[in-house]
């Protein structure tokens, strides 16, 4: 018998997003909505897409690497063991300037979902 408490490994595969980023979803599950978390990975000289998150909070909790992270036109370097608090619907990217890639957990409440995902930088998009 299962307890309750348990939750077994889902599909936890890498996958490359359009915010020209690979993401493993570690922990996002509709019964548990107060909360996700993934491991996001930037290879070295790239920019994530400018985005906001619309009514959910995200942590970097940088695990590997270095970059400097963006958060409403203030850039700040990150580096291992460094946390980025952006407040929902803030303007976001983060930029590797390593020679490495660059890991970070995204600690997100309430809980990641693909609506709350507003791009910035495509015509059109900036005003949803």
């Amino acid at each position: 018998m299962v307890p309750d408490w348990f939750v077994r490994a889902g599909d936890s595969r890498e996958f490359w997003t359009e915010e020209r980023c690979f993401i493993t979803e570690l922990m996002n599950d509709p019964a548990e909505p107060a909360v996700s978390l993934a491991v996001a990975r930037v290879e070295p000289g790239v920019t994530t897409q400018l985005h906001r998150l619309d009514g959910v909070t995200e942590r970097y909790v940088v695990r590997k690497g270095r970059g400097i992270v963006e958060v409403d036109g203030v850039r700040k370097r990150l580096e291992t063991g460094d946390q980025a608090l952006i407040p929902a619907g803030a303007a976001q990217r983060i930029e590797n300037d390593g020679d490495t890639d660059l890991e970070f957990y995204c600690v997100c409440t309430p809980r990641f979902f693909p609506e709350s995902y507003i791009d910035l930088e495509s015509p059109g998009d900036a005003s949803a």
